[in-house]
C-alpha cells in the first residue's frame, strides 16, 4: 500500500473514531425533586461519572454558581432552597464547557491537573494543555450578559439585606427585591443594574 493510501486511511479512521466518541458523550439530565425547602439531584453520581469528574469538585462549583449551601448524600446532591430546574441544568452545562470539553478538539476525553496554583485541563485525545482560568473568566462574562434590565427572571430569595429587602443571586449578580420573603421562589423584573448589583420588583 502506498504512503498516500496509508495516510488517507488513517485520516478516515481518525474522523470516524471522533464521531463515535462525540455521539457516545451525552450528559444525563439532572433528575430533580423538591423536599421541603431543599432541592435534590437524585442522579448526581451518574452525572459526575459520565463527565469523569470528582463529585465533590462538581458540587463545589455548583454551590458557588448557585449561591447556596449543600452537601452530598450517597449518590445524591442536596441543595438548600428551591432552585429552578433550568438553572441547575444550565450550571452543569457551564461546568462541562469549562472543565471537561477540550478547547482545541471539542472532545470530553480530558482530565484536570494542578500546577503550582493553576488548574489545567489536559486532553488525552489531542494532547492540548490549557489553563481553565481564562475559560472560566469568559464563561462568567457570558453568564453576566444574560441579566438585562426589563427582563423577568425566576429566582430564590437566599438572604435578607440590612434594609429588609430580599436578596437573590443570579450568576455573579446579587439582586435586591423589596417585600420578598427568605426561602421563597419568585419572578422578578429587573429594574436597574449597577455593576454586579441589581434591583428588581416582584412580578
Amino acid at each position: 500500500m502506498s504512503e498516500y493510501k496509508k495516510l488517507l486511511r488513517n485520516i478516515f479512521e481518525t474522523i470516524s473514531n471522533r464521531d463515535v466518541s462525540s455521539e457516545r458523550f451525552k450528559i444525563p439530565d439532572a433528575q430533580i425533586i423538591y423536599e421541603g425547602n431543599t432541592t435534590i439531584v437524585k442522579n448526581f453520581d451518574k452525572i459526575s461519572d459520565m463527565i469523569n469528574r470528582d463529585p465533590n469538585l462538581l458540587l463545589k462549583f455548583l454551590l458557588g454558581a448557585l449561591g447556596t449551601a449543600g452537601e452530598l448524600k450517597g449518590g445524591r446532591a442536596v441543595f438548600k432552597g428551591k432552585i429552578p430546574d433550568a438553572q441547575i441544568q444550565q450550571k452543569i452545562k457551564n461546568y462541562v464547557e469549562t472543565y471537561v470539553i477540550c478547547p482545541e478538539c471539542g472532545r470530553p476525553d480530558t482530565h484536570l491537573l494542578k500546577k503550582d496554583r493553576l488548574l489545567l485541563i489536559r486532553c488525552d485525545a489531542c494532547g492540548a494543555f490549557r489553563s481553565t482560568k481564562s475559560r472560566r473568566k469568559r464563561q462568567i462574562q457570558k453568564e453576566s450578559a444574560e441579566l438585562k434590565e426589563g427582563n423577568v427572571y425566576t429566582v430564590t430569595i437566599k438572604d435578607i439585606g440590612r434594609k429588609g429587602d430580599g436578596v437573590a443571586y443570579y450568576n455573579n449578580f446579587r439582586i435586591y427585591v423589596p417585600g420578598a420573603v427568605k426561602g421563597s421562589e419568585i419572578r422578578v423584573k429587573i429594574e436597574k443594574i449597577s455593576g454586579s448589583i441589581a434591583f428588581g420588583k416582584i412580578e
